[in-house]
């Protein structure tokens, strides 16, 4: 009876002490995907960080607990009190050591060395290795790229002129379009491509992979005892075969990684200009990069105004077309209209977007039919952007000339047919141009508001302003301000006219009305 009460004792105590330990927050996107965080067929969290994440928290005599946030971002969560929703101890997701980071936030050594890794379908000729990407006559070559990291830094270095750089925060769907040939190639860090390459036997590795970088852990400026604690738990790691152990499972170990034991003992972080500093050189003084950036921003807002004016006349017609439908049209035209307009209405636009730019192509592909699956591969992500603006908006639309239509009198139609004018003739020469006349505040509202949802084509590689914006950000985050109001201003330059536009065809509209009566 004795034993049995110890035993007990010790299972509460371990319990209890189980509770109370303090959480180790680590900060991660879990959308990013394999072989970082993503679930198993049980819906269980895996991946190398997930297993490193246990790893360092065991270390430290604390409990694991992953906190999702969007990976651009996850920086910015360290800003947060810990304690609070959202809040982080450190940010653990693939990141990358970069200078302007590495000013802001306080970064542990390195727990694994990557390679940036160009990847091409193995039937595709045209690349072969890096110096393919230069162009030679014909048309630039489409890539894709996980934005804000090294491997989207080295491709602007080295090919901005010559390719078309597409960057998009889901590194899966970056593949899956260069398997299906709709991009001409991906660039990658080493882990990703090799759990992608392994997935897609299409793909393979062209060229040798360059540029090695770090990742690396980071925390609060002011977490400098944490930051010790972290770079013991990971030089034991390397040492006692940990983190070799949690690398081959994932097929992440490479010769690479035998640096890093070399990389515990030495200055640290190294220095971000190594050529310089080999030559004895100061630090010189480097013109303020806000030209540039500003450049790149209104090139950015460029494509923001093509989607826009683009994609709502498109929107119009159709909102027309559905709203004339509703209220005049019989009822087998009726009821599908209606269920069209509520779809869209009640489906968000980000999910639209990504129906009409990734699952449609698929459904072409599989379908087996040559000139479907061509079709798909066609649909660039500017089509895809303004046919699904122009959807989503086109059922608003809708409802706001529905409204106008049934403004209009019973009367003014049965006037016209008296004057032996047919119903259809009726409809466009007599109800629609006063139907037109009333909304058009309403319209013109909507058209500002487009400007701004243009953002949502960033999931499809559009590279807007908002989109640029967050890119341009991830390179220089101590602009953060800069950026954050030009970006403003842009959007405020083209939307501003158009309210004055809207304010001046309400106030004509009342007038007009104010003299009728």
């Amino acid at each position: 009876m004795k034993k049995l009460a110890i035993a007990f004792l010790l299972v509460l105590s371990t319990s209890l002490h189980a509770q109370d330990k303090k959480p180790f927050r680590w900060g991660t996107d879990p959308t990013g995907g394999a072989p970082f965080v993503y679930q198993d067929d049980a819906g269980q969290y895996i991946g190398f960080e997930v297993e490193l994440a246990a790893y360092l928290a065991k270390k430290l005599d604390h409990e694991p607990k992953m906190v999702a946030g969007d990976w651009s971002n996850l920086p910015q969560q360290l800003n947060k009190s810990p304690d609070v929703e959202g809040g982080i101890d450190v940010v653990l997701n693939g990141y990358e050591l970069q200078e302007d980071l590495a000013g802001k936030y306080l970064p542990t050594r390195p727990y694994y060395v990557f390679r940036v890794v160009l990847m091409a379908r193995k039937d595709n000729p045209a690349i072969r290795g890096w110096s393919d990407l230069y162009q030679r006559g014909g048309e630039r070559k489409t890539v894709g790229v996980l934005g804000g990291t090294v491997a989207q830094d080295y491709l602007e270095k080295r090919f901005q002129k010559e390719i078309e750089l597409l960057s998009n925060p889901d590194v899966a769907n970056v593949i899956k379009l260069v398997r299906d040939k709709r991009l001409d190639a991906t660039v990658q860090d080493s882990p990703a491509a090799s759990y992608f390459l392994k997935e897609y036997p299409e793909l393979a590795a062209v060229g040798e992979p360059v540029r090695p970088g770090f990742y690396v852990i980071y925390c609060r400026q002011d977490d400098k005892e944490l930051v010790a604690k972290l770079d013991t738990a990971i030089a034991d790691g390397i040492k006692d075969g940990t983190l070799q152990k949690i690398y081959e499972k994932y097929g992440l170990w490479t010769d690479d990684q035998e640096r890093l034991l070399y990389w515990q003992s030495q200055p640290w972080p190294p220095p971000f200009h190594p050529e310089a500093e080999e030559k004895g050189e100061e630090k010189k003084d480097v013109p303020s990069p806000l030209p540039r950036l500003s450049r790149e921003l209104a090139e950015a807002a460029w494509v923001t105004i093509k989607l826009s004016f683009l994609s709502f006349p498109i929107a119009m017609g159709i909102g027309l077309a559905v709203g004339v439908g509703r209220v005049y049209g019989p009822r087998w035209v009726r009821v599908p209209f209606t269920l069209y307009v509520e779809i869209i209405r009640g489906t968000p636009l980000l999910l639209q977007l990504f129906i009409i730019y990734y699952l449609i192509p698929d459904l072409l592909t599989r379908s087996g039919v040559g000139f479907l699956g061509d079709l798909g591969r066609a649909l660039t992500p500017m089509i895809a952007g303004v046919l699904g603006l122009a959807i989503n908006y086109s059922a608003y639309e809708a409802e706001n000339y529905r409204a106008g239509l049934l403004a209009i009198p019973k009367g003014q139609m049965e006037a016209a047919q008296a004057l032996g004018m047919s119903r259809f003739s009726a409809i466009w020469h007599v109800i629609v141009p006063q139907a037109i006349r009333i909304v058009i505040p309403p319209v013109t509202n909507d058209f500002i508001a487009l400007f701004k949802d243009t953002s949502a084509c960033s999931i499809i590689l559009v590279v807007e302003l908002t989109r640029k914006y967050n890119e341009l950000f991830n390179f220089n985050r101590n602009l953060i301000v800069e950026l954050a109001f030009l970006t403003a201003g842009l959007y405020l330059l083209m939307s501003y006219p158009l309210s004055i536009v809207a304010r001046r065809l309400e106030h004509r509209l009342a007038s007009q009305k104010g003299g009728a009566a």
